[in-house]
Parts: structure tokens; sequence; C-alpha cells
């Protein structure tokens, strides 16, 4: 039987695409347009070039719609129907996705879906710092943690414990700073979110 300790590890990209924009009068940001792609399918393709070949997407507000606009083919799709809980309850579900899936992921790169600043380096960067399934890691900017992060698989367990209403992992890692390494992005990505109407200037047209 092939182990983690004899294969190649598996880091999976964790795409949290589940919430309704409810500061962008309900617009799921999931569906917001950038370089004529959903932001959804943005993410997908900038962690698949970052090398991660199995990706798991959370979705939760107008989660037919999104399955329907995106392309999203080859990924696991998880459907969140307590998105509204906030996005702890998205992270939970990711984890519980990527503990099942049979290709034996090892650790999770979890990318939000509202950070098309964020791109395919910085994301190689953090994935870079995988060392075993204890691992821990986040991208820094301006030494200030961000997205994305690096859960090895030893923590899920942990941070789905601690993850309630929007705080997300917040919580777990701020108990386990010391084992954090830190990976600065500061020079490749900007780490904005696209929470209201003013931050959808941040979005690009088609190339």
């Amino acid at each position: 039987m092939t182990t983690a300790h004899d294969r190649n590890p598996v880091v999976a990209g964790l795409v949290l695409a589940a919430g309704g924009g409810r500061r962008l009068g309900g617009r799921p940001k999931a569906l917001l347009s950038h370089r004529g792609r959903p932001l959804v399918e943005y993410a997908v393709g900038v962690l698949r070039a970052a090398g991660c070949e199995v990706v798991h997407v959370v979705i939760g507000a107008s989660a037919g719609a999104v399955r329907e606009r995106a392309e999203l083919a080859g990924c696991v799709l998880v459907e969140n129907p307590d998105w509204a809980e906030g996005m702890g309850s998205s992270l939970r579900a990711g984890l519980v996705s990527l503990a099942a899936d049979p290709r034996g992921v090892d650790a999770a790169l979890v990318l939000l879906v509202d950070q098309p600043g964020i791109g395919a380096e910085a994301v190689a960067r953090v994935r870079a710092a995988y060392g075993s399934r204890d691992s821990l890691a986040a991208a820094s900017y301006g030494g200030e943690r961000g997205h994305p992060v690096l859960f090895g698989a030893g923590h899920w367990a942990g941070i789905a414990e601690a993850a309630v209403g929007d705080r997300g992992a917040r919580d777990y890692l701020a108990a386990h700073r010391d084992a954090i390494t830190p990976v600065d992005c500061s020079d490749v990505a900007e780490p904005y979110d696209i929470d209201t109407e003013a931050d959808l200037a941040h979005l690009e047209g088609p190339a």
C-alpha cells in the first residue's frame, strides 16, 4: 500500500467561494467577472498554475448558477448549505472534503475567491513551504499575515474545531503563531478583497 512516506506529497488547492456578496447587493463573489472569467474560475486557474493538481471548491450562494456558468471541470465541488453562517462553515466543509479525497491529500492551500490580486507566483511560494503534514505557512504582506495559507493535514481537525462564524482559521493560527512559516509575497501580489462596490474597480476586463 502506498503511504504518505513513499509518494510525492499532495498539496491540494482549496477555494472558498460560497459567499453571497451581501455588501455587493447580493451578487455572489464567485460569479463576478475578472479578465473575462468568473472569479471562481480565475482562482482555480491560479491554483493550477501554481502546481495544485487537486483542487476542491466550496460553493454556496447561487451554487446552481456557479455550476452552470463557471468552467470547473476536474475540480471537486463542495456545496455548503450553511454558507450564510460565515467563512468558518465553508472552511470546515472544504477540509472534510479534502480528508475524504481518495488521492490522499497531505496539505490544503487555501485561497479566497475575492482576492484576484494574488496570483500564481505568490501561491507557488506558499506551496513550496510545505515540509510535512504538520506544516503551517502563510503569505505575508509588509509583515502582516494574509492569504494564501497552507495547512498540513495534521492541523485540520484543530482548525475545523476552531472555525466558527467569519473567523475561519484566524483563532487557530493565532494560537499557533510560532509554528507558522511566513512567506513574503509583497513583491508579487496585492491582497485586496472585493467586498464593496468601490472594490469592483480592481476587477479587470477581458485581455
